[in-house]
């Protein structure tokens, strides 16, 4: 495993902190998920603008993948209710 040196300023130390303790964690552990969970968001956002620029272009299999992303969507949203 690498391991990585970083900075924080006050404010987000103090933050992660917080946030640790609430969780029963420590701040590395705690630090390193949030990375985990930021770095997941930004490729999944990256795949959906990927598709949707591929969806624009016209392609067909875009538009079926797009159709079914939607319908699961709406299956979670449908889901919450309960």
């Amino acid at each position: 495993m690498s391991r990585l040196n970083l900075t924080l300023d006050d404010v987000t130390f103090e933050r992660l902190g917080k946030h640790a303790k609430a969780e029963g964690a420590r701040r590395a552990a705690l630090a390193r998920r949030l990375l985990q969970e930021a770095l997941d968001r930004r490729e999944a956002l990256a795949r959906k603008q990927k598709l949707a620029a591929a969806y624009a272009a016209g392609r067909a299999d875009a538009r079926e993948v797009l159709r079914d992303m939607e319908a699961a969507q709406l299956d979670l949203l449908g889901d919450e209710e309960d």
